[in-house]
């Protein structure tokens, strides 16, 4: 048997696996040690397992997912959520649709201090709905609002799946985050403005701002708020200025939330116990991808199936625009039956030497394929996103899938002008000190 036919044999294996819910690193530790034996030897593959789960997770690098992460939970367990979206409320309830705006602003907004797409979906989801359905908004609407905001955690910094591009691909992970911020702003705008043009096509789907009781003063609200620009400006600023490094801007982020939430009187001892606790389980779950993805690396390696594909792209007489369009193309159809790690984890040690070899920047591809994962979150019969907000939200998930739709179009169209528009992606990280 050819090593690339073995090659193959473990990418059908892989998807059996994760079909039938194998934890992503688990599946690909298996298939990469099984299909390395076969390749090579079977001592080489146990060696392998050895020295790649250390190597994978001693780097320092690493140490910023956990960092980012806590800073997230903490400021989820201060109920920062519920905060930003009523401060958002209380500049948009004059315009028609003014919640749903409010709800999809307001996620972007947590979106970039949890750096969670699921976390964001969560918290919207308890917030937003309740306060939709006492305005009599459509249950489609504001699930598809809820679920559409709660992608933007995955692009806007500190986002986790970009760190973990980063250590994949050994790209500099300071631009990869400063690199997310444009198009993460771009891509909330144009989301707004497809809800905003919903309402004004179909008024039905939300009221206008007749019955809207403002709860507090802006004042009020502002005093409340301030921690998440003060908290994202000086840890993604720092990058920025070259003042930190990604791990000390998650040093500084984590040490932030927690001091603001002690003082600010909203973190409870359970509150805090409940976050490190959380925190270290997803830290996990995210290292034993990082572990799956390198050894499976190494294992497609061992097979040639990089080269050989590589060679076969490098003898089409094709633009290479057209070759990086059909990558994208694919990571859309993937998201549809994979979620946004596994893709990332097992596209990316193919795709991105094609990529750099066809002359591509690889920040660039990097946040346009996390905006084309995004799609991935919201499409059946996966669409993790769609599943969490329907079942925290209780709105059936037919109506999830079918109300997203026109979010599902913004998204498309905001990858497409990052293809047409990299400096969308590469100016911020262009001025970097």
């Amino acid at each position: 048997m050819s090593s690339e036919l073995i090659g193959l044999l473990g990418f059908a294996v892989l998807i059996l696996l994760l079909v039938a819910r194998v934890p992503v690193g688990i599946a690909m530790i298996l298939v990469s040690v099984a299909g390395y034996g076969l390749v090579v030897r079977p001592d080489a593959a146990l060696a392998r397992l050895g020295s790649d789960a250390f190597a994978s997770t001693a780097s320092y690098t690493l140490s910023v997912i956990p960092l980012f992460v806590l800073m997230g939970l903490l400021l989820a367990q201060a109920a920062l959520g519920r905060d930003l979206y009523r401060f958002l409320d209380g500049l948009l309830w004059r315009v028609r649709g003014g919640l749903a705006l409010a709800t999809i602003g307001a996620s972007s907004l947590f979106g970039a201090v949890s750096g969670s797409a699921t976390a964001s979906a969560s918290t919207m989801s308890l917030v937003a709905m309740p306060e939709m359905r006492r305005y009599n908004y459509d249950e489609g609407l504001g699930a598809a609002c809820i679920a559409v905001g709660g992608t933007l955690g995955s692009l806007i910094p500190p986002s986790a799946v970009l760190v973990l591009y980063g250590i994949l691909t050994e790209e500099n992970i300071g631009a990869l985050l400063i690199g997310g911020i444009l198009p993460g702003l771009m891509t909330t705008l144009l989301l707004m403005l497809t809800a905003y043009l919903l309402v004004r096509r179909r008024p039905q789907l939300a009221p206008g701002a007749e019955g809207h009781v403002q709860r507090s003063p802006m004042r009020t609200l502002v005093l409340r708020v301030w921690a998440v620009p003060a908290i994202f400006g000086l840890s993604m600023g720092g990058i920025y200025l070259g003042v930190f490094t990604p791990t000390e801007a998650g040093a500084v982020g984590a040490f932030l939330a927690l001091a603001f939430s002690v003082l600010s009187g909203r973190l409870s001892w359970s509150g805090f116990i409940e976050a490190v606790s959380q925190t270290v389980r997803l830290s996990a779950m995210i290292f034993l991808v990082v572990i799956g993805g390198r050894m499976f690396g190494f294992f497609l390696s061992a097979t040639g199936i990089p080269r050989t594909l590589g060679g076969f792209i490098g003898d089409l007489e094709v633009a290479g625009w057209v070759v990086a369009a059909a990558i994208l193309l694919l990571y859309v159809v993937l998201g549809a039956f994979m979620d946004e790690i596994a893709i990332l984890v097992i596209m990316t040690p193919i795709m991105y030497p094609i990529v750099i070899d066809l002359g591509f920047d690889g920040v660039w591809f990097g946040v346009l394929s996390i905006m084309m994962l995004l799609t991935g979150l919201l499409t059946p019969p996966v669409g993790i996103i769609s599943f969490v907000v329907s079942r925290v939200a209780d709105v059936p998930l037919e109506k999830v899938f079918r109300s997203v739709a026109p979010f599902w179009l913004a998204l498309v169209v905001a990858a497409l002008l990052v293809i047409f528009f990299p400096q969308i992606v590469l100016v911020l990280p262009g001025l970097m000190g």
